[in-house]
C-alpha cells in the first residue's frame, strides 16, 4: 500500500513539474519583444514609449511587463531572459548593478555588462537624479538650502523609500558624506508625498523629474558635496536583441536624445495629476506632444468597474485555483505518506513551515533567477509553496485524530491498509483537510496580489500601479475585488462544509 501511494504521489508531483516546464518553454519560445518596467510612474511611461516605438516593426504585439518591482527584480528578469530591455539610469547601472563608481562612461559600462550578455544604448536625453526635498515654507523658515544645511537639523524627520535606504548609492553613503544623524523611516516612494503633505515627515527622497515637486510646493535641496552621480536614462538590453529583432532595434535608435527633462516631467504630470493612462501618454508623446483638455480624474467606483476588471479577475482566479490545486496534489499524498512516522512528519512539516517564512518578493526574485522567467510561472510556484503548509498540516492532523477504536474496528473487519485509508481515515479526516484548503485559498487570494510585481497580473496590478501613482482610488479598485473574492471563497467552503455535515 505504501508503495502504491508513493508511486501515485510521485506521478502527481511529476505531472505538476511537467506542466511548469511546458509553461516555461512556451514563455521562453515567445519571440516577441518583451519590455519591462520598474514600479514608478516614469518607468511605466517609458516602457510604453519603447513598446509603441517598436510595435510597427514587429510581427506580434510587444509584451509590456509593467511594475516589476525594484532594480533587483527587473534586472534579474532581464539577465535571466524574462524581458529583453527596459529603461534604466546610468547612475543605477554603475553603482547598483555593477557596483562601480558613478563616473563610469557608457563604454566602460558596456565592457562590464558584455560578459553578462547585456548592453547599454540609446541615451534618451534626460537626467533623472536622486535628491532630497522638504516643504519650501519649512526650508525658508529654517534656512535650509543644501544637504549640508539639512545635516544641522537633527530634529527633522526623514521618510525615505526602502529602495533608497538599501541602495549602494543611497542613504548609507549619503549619510556618511554629510554626517547625517537622523534615522530615516522607510516607506513607499509614492506614499511619501502624502506623508510630507500631512506633515508626518519633513524630508523625502525624490526623483528630479517627479511631477509633484512643484505641485506640492517642495524645495529640492542642493547636493553641495556632489554625492549623487548623473542618472541619464538609457536602454539596458540583452545583446541578442539587435540580431533577433533588427527592424525594431533600428526604430528604437530613433529615441536617442528625444526626451528632455521638461518633456519627462510633463508626461509624469499627466499620469500623476490627471490620471491619463500610460499608453495614451506614450502615444501622444510619439505623435508630437500632449493633447489639450485631458479628462479629469475618475472616481474609485469608475476605476473599480473599469474595462480591465474581467481580465484581472480571470488572472487572479487562475493564479489561486491552479496554485491551490497543485498544492492539494502535492500536500495530501505527502501527508498520507508521513503521518504514521512521527519524526519524518515533524521534519516535513518543519520544511513546509520554513517556506512560509520566506518573504514573498524575495522568493519571487529567486524564482526568476532559477527558472529564467517572469510572469505567471514563478507566481504559481510561489503560491503553491505557500499553500502547502495549511493543507499538509490539516491533513496530518485529521488523520492523526481519527480515534484508535475506529482504526482497530476497520482492522477487525478485515480491511486492508488501503481500504482503511479510503473508507475510514480519509472520510473522518475530510472536514479538517477541507479547513486546510480553505485557509490555503484565503492565503493565496491575498498573496496573489504580490504576483503583479513580476508581471503575473491579477488585482495586484491595480494595487501596484496605485502605489506608483499614489492613487488611492486605484488602490481601492484593486483591494475591494480581492476582498470580495476572499469572501466568496469563504462562502463556498462554508457551503461545502455544511454539505459534509448534512451527509453525516
Amino acid at each position: 500500500m505504501r508503495f502504491t501511494i508513493h508511486r501515485t504521489a510521485r506521478r502527481l508531483v511529476l505531472m505538476v513539474l511537467l506542466l511548469c516546464a511546458s509553461a516555461a518553454q512556451a514563455q521562453q519560445g515567445n519571440e516577441t519583444l518583451r519590455v519591462g518596467s520598474k514600479r514608478f510612474t516614469e518607468s511605466y511611461i517609458l516602457a510604453e514609449v519603447i513598446a509603441q516605438t517598436a510595435a510597427p516593426h514587429l510581427n506580434a504585439a510587444p509584451a509590456v511587463r509593467q511594475g516589476l518591482g525594484n532594480t533587483a527584480i527587473v534586472y534579474e528578469a532581464l539577465r535571466s531572459g524574462g524581458i529583453d530591455l527596459y529603461a534604466e539610469y546610468t547612475g543605477t547601472i554603475a553603482l547598483e548593478i555593477l557596483q562601480q563608481s558613478g563616473g563610469m562612461t557608457r563604454e566602460a559600462m558596456n565592457a562590464a555588462l558584455a560578459p553578462k550578455g547585456l548592453g547599454v544604448a540609446v541615451p534618451l536625453g534626460f537626467n533623472d537624479g536622486y535628491a532630497l526635498a522638504m516643504r519650501a515654507a519649512d526650508a525658508d523658515r529654517l534656512g535650509v538650502r543644501t544637504l549640508s544645511d539639512l545635516a544641522k537639523h537633527a530634529e527633522l524627520k526623514l521618510g525615505l523609500s526602502n529602495e533608497f535606504i538599501g541602495r549602494a548609492d543611497g542613504w548609507k553613503g549619503l549619510a556618511a558624506r554629510y554626517g547625517f544623524a537622523q534615522q530615516p523611516t522607510g516607506l513607499d516612494h509614492g506614499l511619501a508625498y502624502d506623508a510630507i503633505t500631512a506633515k508626518q515627515i519633513d524630508v523625502i527622497d525624490i526623483y528630479t523629474t517627479d511631477a509633484k515637486i512643484d505641485h506640492l510646493g517642495l524645495r529640492v535641496l542642493q547636493d553641495d558635496r556632489a554625492y549623487f552621480p548623473r542618472y541619464d536614462a538609457v536602454l539596458l538590453y540583452r545583446l541578442d536583441l539587435p540580431q533577433r529583432l533588427p527592424r525594431a532595434w533600428a526604430a528604437l535608435q530613433k529615441l536617442e536624445g528625444r526626451i528632455d527633462e521638461r518633456a519627462m516631467i510633463a508626461m509624469n504630470a499627466r499620469a500623476e495629476l490627471q490620471s491619463v493612462p500610460f499608453d495614451a501618454i506614450a502615444r501622444d508623446f510619439l505623435a508630437g506632444g500632449a493633447r489639450a483638455g485631458d479628462t479629469a480624474q475618475r472616481g474609485w467606483v469608475a476605476k473599480l468597474f473599469g474595462a480591465d476588471l474581467g481580465r484581472l479577475a480571470r488572472q487572479h482566479l487562475l493564479l489561486v485555483a491552479v496554485s491551490v490545486g497543485c498544492a492539494i496534489l502535492i500536500a495530501v499524498p505527502l501527508a498520507i505518506l508521513v503521518f504514521p512516522h512521527v519524526r519524518l512528519r515533524a521534519v516535513v512539516l518543519g520544511i513546509t513551515g520554513l517556506l512560509q517564512t520566506v518573504p514573498s518578493l524575495a522568493l519571487l526574485a529567486l524564482l526568476i533567477s532559477w527558472i529564467g522567467a517572469i510572469g505567471t510561472l514563478p507566481a504559481l510556484i510561489a503560491l503553491t509553496l505557500y499553500s502547502l503548509l495549511p493543507i499538509m498540516r490539516n491533513t496530518v492532523t485529521g488523520l492523526v485524530e481519527v480515534p484508535t477504536g475506529l482504526r482497530q474496528a476497520g482492522t477487525a473487519l478485515g480491511m486492508t491498509t488501503a481500504q482503511s485509508l479510503q473508507l475510514v481515515l480519509l472520510p473522518l479526516a475530510l472536514p479538517t483537510l477541507i479547513a486546510g484548503v480553505r485557509t490555503a485559498t484565503t492565503i493565496a487570494i491575498g498573496t496573489a496580489t504580490i504576483a503583479a510585481f513580476i508581471g503575473a497580473g491579477g488585482f495586484g496590478e491595480r494595487i501596484v500601479t496605485g502605489l506608483a501613482l499614489n492613487d488611492s482610488g486605484l488602490l481601492i479598485a484593486g483591494a475591494l475585488p480581492a476582498a470580495a473574492l476572499a469572501l466568496l471563497s469563504e462562502a463556498l467552503f462554508e457551503a461545502i462544509e455544511y454539505g459534509i455535515r448534512r451527509r453525516r
